[in-house]
């Protein structure tokens, strides 16, 4: 069985512009209930913010979150705040901003000029003067459009002070350096796991010759996105966990990990057992036979 300690330093920091990150981070989507948004059972609150203490104590210090990660009773930014504030000073807290929701839970999308809003919406959540990294959040239908409207005016709110880093997510190559044309992008934050496609290996692959930080989201849950990992994983990844003494989700944190150092993971949860294994599959290291066998599975066997 692998070592497993429990603090996030046995894998590494990159960082998110002159921001220095561990490696295994935070995201806050699952805080408020057993499912995102108004899907599932209401967290008990205390036990959320027991959580995010928690995943500090472990040596978690990038958070991502988003104003939109609401339920009809629960913010994940508010328990954010209400958990770590008054911040510590290497806590880094990046939110996502072009999707947005009204109080009613309904989804809308923010025009070039309404992201202000959406920035000022998060300072007020978090009771912060400035965001460390704002992600435009590009909506599906415009994967194959242009974001250069959008990002130039996340880019201005950067000049004004309101924003310390930018980054893009849910972007093509193509959008990333529409991006960077614009104005420095630290990180890309992208569906990713086991049974990537060839254009998105492609893609963490650019981030790396770039230094920029590749943040992958649904790492664990795969095609099960929002809804969470399917019920049975595949043989190939069950069989690894078999060998490491582990759970099939810290075998796809640590294969996900080993993909670069460039990559950061912010697997979330509302759990403190889950918690202490997303940190814990950190030091969980792959033989190079195993993360081949992992890297291979397609889709449709992931």
């Amino acid at each position: 069985m692998s070592p497993q300690p429990n603090t996030t330093a046995a894998t590494g920091t990159w960082r998110l512009g002159d921001l220095n990150v561990n490696r295994v981070g935070f995201g806050a989507m699952r805080l408020t209930g057993t499912a995102p948004f108004d899907r599932g059972v209401p967290r008990d609150r205390e036990q959320s913010i027991g959580v995010l203490r928690r995943a500090v104590e472990l040596g978690v210090n990038h958070i991502d979150t988003a104003a939109f990660y609401f339920s009809a009773t629960r913010s994940a930014n508010e328990l954010v705040n209400r958990a770590l504030a008054p911040y510590p000073e290497d806590l880094v807290i990046a939110t996502k901003v072009w999707p947005g929701r009204d109080p009613s839970g309904a989804w809308w999308w923010a025009a070039p000029e309404q992201l202000r809003g959406q920035v000022e919406e998060n300072l007020r959540q978090l009771g912060r003067d400035h965001l460390d990294v704002v992600n435009l959040r590009v909506p599906p239908s415009r994967r194959t459009g242009s974001i250069s409207e959008h990002f130039g005016a996340l880019a201005e709110l950067r000049d004004a002070g309101l924003i310390r880093h930018l980054g893009v997510s849910n972007v093509t190559a193509r959008q990333l350096a529409e991006a960077r044309a614009i104005a420095p992008v630290v990180c890309v934050q992208n569906p990713y796991g086991i049974g990537a496609a060839s254009e998105d290996r492609a893609l963490l692959r650019l981030c790396g010759e770039l230094g920029l930080a590749f943040v992958p989201f649904f790492a664990i849950a795969g095609a099960g996105r929002e809804a969470g990992p399917a019920a049975g994983d595949s043989e190939e990844v069950c069989a690894v966990a078999r060998a490491h003494g582990a759970s099939p989700a810290q075998v796809r944190l640590a294969w996900t990990l080993q993909q670069g150092p460039h990559v950061l993971a912010i697997p979330g949860t509302g759990d403190p057992g889950h918690l202490a294994q997303n940190v814990a599959a950190g030091a969980l290291r792959l033989s190079k036979e195993e993360l081949a066998r992992l890297t291979s599975l397609r889709p449709a066997a992931a």
